[in-house]
Formats: C-alpha cells, structure tokens, sequence
C-alpha cells in the first residue's frame, strides 16, 4: 500500500522564508491527507500513488488572492463556479472575496446572521479553489455583530467603503439608503467609519486569540472630492474614456481619505489597518506619511495587477473602468518603484467579473455609464512573476506579496508557504514561456479584458489546492473540492 498519496519532482521550490538571493532548489514534495508531509531532494517515487513530473519548473505556494469580488453582478452560486476557474487558472488557491449588504451581491440588506448563511450556503460545493469572505458592516446591526461573526463563521477581516458617503458603486448615486439598504435614520459617513472601527477594536479586546488576525480594510477614495471632479470632468468636456474617469476620481482623492482613515485608526486605537488597493504615487505617499505620524498603527499597503499592469492608455477600452481608477503611466511607475523598496505589502486581483452586456452602458463610449470592475486572477501570478522578474523583484518577494503576507494577515494559518504541516497549495510556473492575453482563453465569463493582446512572459501550468490538482496541461480539472476557511485559530 502506497504511503504518500501525491508526490511532486523536480520542482524548484520557492519559499518566501528564503533570502531574496538563494536559487530555488531541485526538490521533492510529498503530499498526504491535503498537507505537506516533506520538501526534499530525490524522494523515492515507489511508494507514491501518484507521482506528477515538475519538469524542472518554479514551484510557489499557491497564491492568497486577498481581494476578489465573487457574486457582484453575478449570480453568487454561478460566479463561485466561474471565477474560481478563472482563479485555478491563475495559480490561485485560495480566494478572499468582500462581501456586503446593500445593491449588488444578493441584493438584500438585514443582519449578517441571517444574510451570510445564505452566502455560505450558495458558495459550498461549487467552488474549485478554497474561500474565504471578508465582511463590510454597513449598519450599526452589523457593528454589533462583528464578534459573533468572528466566533461564529472564524470571520477575521472586515471592510468600508469610504466613498459610499454620496456616491454608488459607479458613480453618482441619489439615494444612499436604497443603494446600501441601511435604515433610513442612519448613516454611512466618516461618524460610521470611526464606530465600524471601535466595533472591530472592541472584537479584538473580547477575542483575544483571534486578536492578531482580526483587521478592517479601507477602499481609500473620498466621495465629496469625486463628486465636484465628476462635475467638472463633465462640464469640460475635453477628457474620454479612462483618463476622464481618473480624472473625476483624481489620486488626491486617495490621499485624503487615507489620512483621515489613518487619524481614526489612532483614535480608536485599532492597529490593524489595511489600505486597499492604492492606484497613485500620491496614495502611497499618503499612506507612507501616515506610517511615520502612527508608528503604533500596523498599516498594510495593497496593490493590484491591473494597476501594475495597465494604465489610461494602455488598458483596452473602457472595460478597463475600475475604481479606483486605472491611472497614468507615471503612476504605474511609482508603484513598482515603492514595490522594489519594500513598501508594498501584497498584490492582489480585485477579480470582480463584469460581462459585457452589464459592462457597458447604451452608449459603448461612455465610460461614466459603464459599471465599475473586471476579472484578473488568471493573470496575477503569471504577470507578477514576468514583470516582477524583468524589474528586479526576487523570486521570494513574490511568494511573500502573493502568499505568505495576506496568509498571515488575514489568519489563514495553513496557508502561504511551501512546508512541512502547511496545506498541499501549490503552483507550477514556467518562467520562460511568452504568450498573449486573449479573452477568449480565460475561465472567467467575462468575455472581454483591459488585458487584450499583452504579452507575458511565465505562465501558471499546474495547480494544486490541497493536494488535489485543479489545473493541468492548460484546462480546469476535477470537481469543486473547494472548501470555506474559517480563520483565526
């Protein structure tokens, strides 16, 4: 009888403990019950039952996409099956997807003890990578619920929206109540934000074991600053197409509302903080600048592939439209330039798959009448590792960026490197193979991508969550053996 049921060889294994210097080395994986039971060389392969040749390529821990969108314009159940194929695709083996009340997702508001059941309930059995949800509590209900929802579903990380204060997910929005579903009596401005803060910290006072892991994440755009640039943008008339939307979401609008999330994570003393999705050199220096006034405040700094990517003139069309938005080339520069110093701390997807007939609105032109959002997973690993590579990013940094750090952070314990203990997440890369991004080769329903026609330069050939491969020679196998992850112990 055979006593290692997986056993992957000749792999060059990359550790994000490893020093940024060391060549990965020729090694061995042995795989038993989902987990790594040994990493070494010239493992015997008699007693495998299964024995898959590494030919020699990268082996990184399977990627923690930390920030995805499943269910947003999507029926949930559906967008499970999709986009995690989509995820599979891309290396990824483990999604954390937001989750709110309100417009959008289920289309309901009330209590999460209520509302997230179903959530759980529509995602089991159809997902292909493991899951996890982050949750934004919209009402004061769901302040009061942060600690149940921790105990209960090992729900660790929380969200705001700061520019929901008087704009809806695309733009301008009428009413704030109908869009969020809140009751009437309240609202969701800068008062909230400092409550949802307290209602976390006070969690983390109760929880104490799950202390180090429970953290809020902030979307860094302030809604009045959006609303007069809208205007303007409108009334000139000059700027189409994602430069106009930049330009009505402009980076200061980023800068401020990190500042002012900064100054209330100090006054409530909640330390661990989370800046979404930063687009602009001047959100960075704003986050940056925030990290030297608040040195007892543990921010973490994110970015996206799409922005890493892309930028105003590069994206293909406005499918491209994302908030906050794609910017300028400069910009884009100024990422990688904070990324090679260190000052990034993971990179993420903001997978959120928008088909085209509710991308785009009457007039295909107009970017203000196209929904916000698109898919990206299948290109995180493999664009990271090929561009990252070309501008001197190590091997390591990677794995940490797209592994080990959201693991951590989000307290996804078994996940994030490639040892002994640790879940069987692992992908396969080739870092010498070149290839254009081409829609119509995704996983994703998404039938298009501000991706079209890019040239990349690695590429994900295997994947495999928990021991069981998910992905081989091109094509999703096997069944959804995703699992939900309750986190924090």
């Amino acid at each position: 009888m055979a006593t290692t049921e997986l056993l992957i060889k000749n792999v060059r294994v990359v550790r994000p403990e490893d020093p940024d210097t060391a060549q990965p080395a020729l090694l061995d994986i042995a795989v038993n019950d989902g987990k790594i039971v040994r990493v070494a060389a010239d493992l015997p392969a008699d007693d495998a039952a299964r024995v898959v040749d590494g030919r020699g390529l990268l082996a990184f821990p399977g990627v923690v996409d930390a920030h995805q969108h499943w269910g947003i314009y999507n029926e949930l159940s559906e967008d499970t099956r999709t986009e995690s194929r989509a995820s599979a695709q891309g290396g990824v083996t483990t999604s954390l997807t937001y989750m709110r009340t309100g417009q959008y997702y289920l289309n309901k508001g009330g209590s999460y003890r209520d509302f997230f059941p179903e959530v759980l309930s529509l995602s089991e059995g159809n997902a292909y990578v493991d899951y996890a949800y982050h949750l934004a509590p919209m009402s004061a209900q769901h302040i009061e619920e942060i600690p149940f929802l921790v105990e209960e579903f090992g729900v660790t990380s929380f969200k705001i929206f700061m520019f929901y204060g008087s704009h809806g997910l695309h733009g301008r929005s009428t009413s704030q109540s109908d869009f969020l579903m809140i009751p009437p009596d309240e609202r969701y401005d800068i008062a909230h934000f400092e409550f949802v803060m307290r209602g976390v910290q006070k969690a983390r006072e109760i929880l104490t074991e799950y202390a180090p892991h429970i953290s809020l994440s902030l979307h860094c755009e302030t809604a009045e600053i959006m609303t007069a640039y809208t205007k303007l943008v409108e009334q000139d008339g000059s700027l189409t197409g994602l430069r106009a939307y930049s330009a009505s979401r402009p980076p200061h609008s980023e800068g401020l509302a990190v500042t002012i999330a900064s100054y209330l994570a100090h006054e409530t003393q909640l330390p661990n903080i989370n800046l979404l999705h930063l687009s602009s050199e001047k959100a960075l220096s704003a986050a940056l600048t925030m990290q030297k006034a608040f040195p007892h405040i543990d921010f973490r700094r994110e970015v996206t592939i799409g922005h890493l990517l892309a930028d105003v003139d590069t994206a293909v069309g406005i499918g491209g439209k994302v908030n906050p938005p794609l910017r300028e080339r400069e910009d884009v520069e100024a990422l990688w330039r904070h990324m090679l110093a260190g000052d990034i701390d993971w990179v993420v997807s903001d997978h959120a798959c928008c088909r085209d007939e509710l991308k785009f609105g009457a007039d295909r032109g107009d970017v203000f009448l196209a929904k916000s959002g698109f898919g990206g997973a299948e290109y995180l690993l493999p664009g990271l590792v090929g561009e990252g590579t070309k501008r001197g990013l190590s091997l390591q940094r990677i794995a940490k960026l797209l592994s080990a750090n959201p693991a951590q952070r989000y307290g996804l314990r078994n996940k994030g490197t490639i040892a002994e203990g640790y879940d069987a997440d692992i992908a396969l890369v080739d870092p010498n193979v070149q290839w254009t991004v081409r829609a119509a080769d995704s996983e994703s329903t998404q039938e298009y991508t501000p991706f079209e026609g890019f040239d990349m330069t690695a590429k994900v050939t295997d994947t495999f969550v928990r021991g069981h491969q998910v992905f081989a020679d091109g094509k999703v196998v096997g069944n959804p053996i995703g699992q939900f992850v309750r986190r924090g112990r």
